[in-house]
């Protein structure tokens, strides 16, 4: 069902690789950082069969992706930064309380660095956590230097990979949606823990309230 949602993203990815070359990688890259659903794989994967070709340079499409990938992670960095306000006093439907977003600062004062290098390896998470990184005000020049470091090895897989299996690169890609469907997975069984620990300890405070009361009645 993913593959047929994303089947006609992927089909104008390859046209636009084919129309600008390196541009294109770089564009496309860009815009699957900042949010847009163009998924990394088919773009990478399509730029290493052109390698296979003899149509482009590894380092050329490998250099077109990390840049690609810092640029649109910066603009979602600016969007989380610059929509903190938004998130916290004038959005009813995405209303964060102001709690919840002090928590998200220290725990990206305390593992902001390794939080975004290691999730920019890994599918769907990689695509969006420039967002609560910018909310969380995680400083600007950590933010993107660890940004560069952690798309290098997901970019540099991928080409290498297109670059392998040349003509059966849309083969790969199909196999890698199973890894997006265990990323997809892992994250609703977070965010459903996560609901149930946060309803249980409303549950334990409301419990002590209560017997405070009574004690105090007493």
């Amino acid at each position: 069902m993913l593959a047929d949602i994303l089947s006609p993203l992927v089909d104008a990815a390859t046209n636009v690789i084919n129309a600008l070359g390196l541009p294109g990688v770089f564009v496309l890259m860009t815009a699957e950082s900042a949010c847009i659903p163009i998924p990394s794989e088919a773009i990478m994967l399509f730029a290493g069969f052109n390698v296979s070709e003899g149509n482009m340079t590894l380092f050329g499409i490998v250099a077109a992706g990390v840049l690609g990938n810092l640029v649109g992670s910066l603009i979602a960095y600016g969007v989380g930064y610059y929509g903190r306000i938004e998130l916290l006093d004038r959005n009813r439907l995405i209303h964060i309380n102001r709690r919840h977003l002090e928590q998200a600062d220290r725990w990206f004062e305390r593992h902001g660095s390794a939080t975004v290098f290691f999730t920019r390896m890994l599918p769907i998470v990689r695509t969006f956590i420039s967002l609560p990184a910018g909310a969380a005000r995680m400083p600007l020049g950590r933010f993107a230097a660890f940004t560069f470091l952690g798309s290098i090895p997901w970019v540099l897989m991928l080409a290498i990979v297109g670059r392998e299996v040349g003509s059966r690169w849309d083969q790969w890609r199909d196999h890698l949606h199973y890894l997006d469907y265990a990323i997809l997975a892992a994250i609703v069984v977070a965010i459903v823990y996560l609901i149930v620990r946060r309803r249980r300890s409303a549950a334990q405070l409301k419990t002590a309230g209560a017997g405070d009361s009574d004690r105090a009645e007493t």
